[in-house]
């Protein structure tokens, strides 16, 4: 592990951390069993994670900001520190003495490290600079016969819409070529039509409160203003490494919508009020229309639902006349083994499998011989103690992401067996093992692609006896 003793930056003062570790102590100093408390956490400029005992909230009483008062309150003063330091997230792990002397060490950032979610332990290693999870680097398929709706009617569209909002600023058509410059495509003739009657610009609506509104049911969702129209491609959809290598792009043959994580052709206009995004479809699936609408969850990360095949249709509220693509046509993409779901890694090959993920198991450990030479195949995920013999993943040639427990990664490290066809990957840890040893793991790995370490700051101080 790199360590190195810094000076004084607010963030590498020990005097910053002070009151997190008071609060840590105090907390913990009822169940400390050995010489040494020893504690871990992350703090970021968005939350934390510290190992507290919280109180219990009164029956019947949601939990109050009070209740977390003194942890917010020592907090803030290493967020304010992060913020001046330019660094978003830090972990930490410390060792307190009865006498108060303290030994603090600062894990992090790397560069090539993705925060963990709620523990001191680190995410995704990024092992190549700049690699792209699978799902996001796919494209639209063409469709050469796709055409747009019978239905679609921009005059018909305008129309109504100027009799909904009669009081609405349309955008010049200078405005829209300035639009389409700036999205590099041209808008389809619905959506010029869509904003010649209203721009959307909440200046435009001076003392009127109520315009939004009326602009919202009068064409089905809150409506972007011209200016703020985007295009809803992968990269607008941000995934973290350890959960998009496990997303797959699949679209049925009699699709409306492609099962993309984005595309070049989703012209997004709209929000439902609950953060779900409206998009104009210019590369719809095989059953699909030019310039459907769609709508993109914010709770998923690939496809997205037909909502009406044209704005026309939206604006009118004429349902749509697809019924939906089949979902089993062919054997799922990502298989989850464990004891909820399939029980075999057999059940799981197929030829199409592009995600095998082995989880919480009670019975034998599973041989990955069975998907041995599967050519999809690009992320495993293995729960500690599911794999039979670490070593038979040297046989996967095909891996861009690998999430093992520390013990496998050791036998993998030892031989000298790490896939080098990695993109990216996770080191999953069970409860609450201490983080210097995985940061030392994750270092070990990072190496193997000459990447930057995640770097351990250490701080010593006395923070005198317990009251």
């Amino acid at each position: 592990m790199v360590e190195q003793n810094s000076p004084s930056p607010s963030l590498h003062d020990l005097a910053t951390w002070e009151p997190v570790l008071r609060l840590l102590r105090n907390n913990g100093a009822e169940e400390q069993t050995g010489p040494s408390l020893r504690v871990a956490g992350r703090i970021g400029r968005g939350g934390w994670s510290l190992p507290l005992r919280r109180r219990l909230a009164t029956p019947g009483r949601a939990a109050q900001a009070v209740d977390v008062r003194d942890e917010a309150e020592a907090v803030e003063r290493v967020r304010h520190a992060l913020a001046d330091a330019g660094v978003d997230d830090v972990s930490f792990a410390a060792e307190i003495a009865p006498t108060g002397q303290t030994t603090l060490r600062l894990l992090g950032p790397s560069p090539a490290v993705e925060p963990g979610i709620g523990t001191p332990h680190p995410g995704a290693l990024l092992l190549v600079e700049g690699a792209i999870p699978h799902p996001w680097r796919c494209l639209p398929e063409p469709a050469p016969g796709a055409a747009p709706a019978p239905l679609a009617d921009a005059a018909l569209l305008e129309r109504t819409l100027r009799e909904r909002l009669p009081d609405a600023i349309g955008a010049t058509e200078a405005e829209i070529a300035t639009a389409e410059a700036r999205l590099g495509v041209t808008l389809p003739e619905e959506l010029k039509a869509l904003y010649r009657v209203a721009r959307s610009r909440r200046q435009d609506w001076g003392e009127d409160h109520e315009a939004a509104d009326r602009a919202c049911r009068a064409v089905g969702c809150e409506l972007f203003a011209l200016d703020d129209l985007y295009i809803a491609d992968a990269p607008s959809r941000h995934c973290r490494w350890e959960f998009a290598a496990h997303e797959a792009v699949v679209t049925p043959p009699d699709a409306a919508v492609q099962g993309l994580v984005g595309s070049p052709g989703w012209i997004a206009f709209g929000d439902n009020g609950g953060g779900d995004r409206l998009a104009v479809d210019l590369t719809p699936g095989p059953r699909g229309h030019v310039g459907q609408i769609i709508m993109l969850s914010h709770e998923e990360n690939t496809g997205a639902e037909l909502l009406a095949d044209s704005l026309t249709d939206l604006v009118l509220a004429r349902p749509s006349g697809h019924r939906g693509g089949r979902r089993d046509y062919q054997p799922p993409a990502v298989a989850h083994v464990n004891i909820r779901s399939l029980k075999s890694v057999e059940a799981a090959a197929h030829p199409g499998l592009e995600v095998l993920s082995l989880g919480v198991w009670d019975d034998e450990p599973f041989s990955l011989a069975p998907v041995t030479g599967l050519p999809r195949l690009r992320t495993l995920t293995a729960y500690p103690g599911t794999l039979a013999d670490p070593l038979e993943i040297t046989k996967l040639t095909g891996l861009e992401f690998l999430e093992l427990g520390p013990q496998e990664w050791r036998v993998l490290l030892d031989a000298g067996a790490v896939p080098r066809s990695l993109l990216a990957a996770a080191i999953t840890v069970h409860g609450d093992q201490e983080p210097l040893s995985i940061v030392a793991l994750a270092n070990e790995l990072l190496a193997l692609w000459d990447r930057p370490q995640i770097i351990q700051t250490v701080l010593e101080g006395d923070l005198g006896p317990l009251p």
